[in-house]
């Protein structure tokens, strides 16, 4: 049942965009009430304790507003672009699967490495690459696969590598890849295009990059390995296989960027409409469409039903923060960035600061952006969009490597059986130089663009 009701919010939420009608309004805003009720019960950990806690807010502001009773169904609309992109990522995830692309990105991590500086820097490639399509899958399949090469260092130093090898790596690839919904978000707000922001972003992620293989060259140079080797590597084959993954993300970067221009309904929605076709079409592509659809539906029933915690948590910002919005309790700090906004400068800083603190405190980076477009709302006329949406991006990113709260260092500390505040230490440092290397880019850039 959990599965059908998910579906059926998606569904609703997508025709709405084509067709606004009270009924389908109404039927969608039932809709969610009905799954934010059931998906209660099948939340946990953090996301049921912030759930509850937005929920609680949420109704408290809006019978203090005194609106009328019905008009509560229509106040969770916000965060459904957003649930779209989770209930469709499974079908992109699978191809990978089908075409073993993970597979043979897995055995290139043990060609020809006698060092641990060279492993880092194999690795994180890998893990770039694997990210784009996996997402958070890319972090466990990583794990088991450098596990027993891995399993020759101190455990400290192990999970120290992990930590700054893996996160890092799948952050960068984050930050400028078309199916991250921090990205599509960031550009829906400031009303940019990807092919403006995808070279700024692909240069400050070379540029970090190249920063951090320095760094961990002259901490492990000198640490030798041994890799154990159990099957013959193709590297023809390897090499392949990143072919055909970086031109199926061309295509679909050009795809989305026609249908956003065509259709004027966002980037993310482009993204949400064009994942299904996309995957079905490459698996046509490499001749394993049959296979495609044996592996996919059971995938994406399981990940469905495991996105109750997503669902509840989200449906409960989203009506936090329209009636945050509008009681009118956020002009204070609406009145701030105002000010701020005077200088450019200190204005990214705020927003820099702002994920900074709220990542520490349990906030999601999906929550804490929504919240930060209502502050933002009153000067986005005033600010670089491109500038504006390369801080957003970067910063609220820039989370996913260093916060306990995040899912991407929850997991990982699941694998390494580690505290996950311990893990914050090894790469906070770390991203704050990416916020700020982030910040200046942006800064520069109000001047020459």
């Amino acid at each position: 049942m959990i599965i059908y009701i998910y579906t059926i919010l998606i569904v609703l939420y997508i025709i709405s965009q084509f067709i606004s009608t009270p009924i389908l309004t109404f039927s969608m805003g039932i809709t969610a009430l009905s799954t934010l009720i059931l998906s209660a019960f099948r939340a946990n950990g953090l996301y049921l304790i912030s759930g509850i806690g937005f929920l609680i807010i949420g109704t408290f502001l809006f019978i203090f507003n005194d609106l009328p009773w019905y008009t509560f169904l229509l106040q969770f609309e916000s965060m459904l672009g957003v649930l779209s992109l989770f209930l469709f990522l499974p079908f992109i995830n699978s191809i990978i699967r089908i075409g073993r692309y993970d597979t043979n990105l897995s055995l290139l991590l043990q060609q020809g490495v006698t060092r641990l500086s060279k492993l880092y820097r194999r690795s994180f490639l890998v893990c770039h690459l694997l990210a784009l399509f996996l997402n958070i899958a890319t972090i466990p399949i990583l794990t088991s696969s450098l596990n027993k090469t891995l399993r020759q260092l101190p455990k400290a130093t192990a999970d120290k590598y992990y930590t700054q090898n893996l996160l890092r790596a799948y952050t960068l690839c984050l930050t400028w890849s078309p199916m991250e919904v921090m990205v599509s978000i960031s550009m829906d707000i400031t009303k940019s295009h990807y092919y403006q922001i995808f070279p700024i972003m692909i240069s400050i992620a070379f540029i970090i990059i190249l920063s951090d293989w320095m760094l961990s060259y002259f901490k492990h140079t000198d640490i030798p390995l041994v890799v154990e080797r159990k099957e013959e590597i193709s590297l023809k084959n390897v090499y392949k296989k990143i072919r055909e993954m970086l031109i199926m993300l061309l295509i679909f970067i050009i795809l989305v960027s026609f249908i956003q221009h065509t259709l004027n309904k966002g980037f993310l929605f482009s993204v949400v409409l064009l994942l299904l076709p996309i995957s079905i079409a490459w698996a046509l592509f490499i001749g394993k469409l049959r296979r495609y659809f044996s592996f996919t539906i059971p995938h994406w029933k399981e990940r469905t039903k495991g996105l109750s915690n997503y669902f509840f948590m989200f449906l409960s910002a989203g009506l936090f923060v329209e009636m945050l919005s509008f009681s009118g309790h956020l002009s204070f700090l609406q009145n701030t960035f105002s000010l701020a906004s005077e200088k450019t400068l200190l204005l990214y800083g705020m927003i820099g600061g702002y994920f900074l603190f709220t990542s520490l405190v349990g906030f999601h980076p999906l929550v804490s952006i929504t919240l930060l477009i209502e502050l933002l709302h009153p000067i986005l006329p005033e600010i670089s969009s491109l500038s504006l949406t390369i801080v957003l991006i970067s910063c609220s990113l820039s989370t996913v490597m260093y916060s306990p709260y995040n899912l991407s260092v929850s997991i990982l500390a699941d694998q390494l059986k580690i505290n996950p505040y311990k893990m914050v230490k090894w790469n906070i440092g770390f991203a704050i130089f990416y916020i700020l290397v982030s910040i200046f880019t942006a800064y520069f850039l109000t001047f020459i663009v």
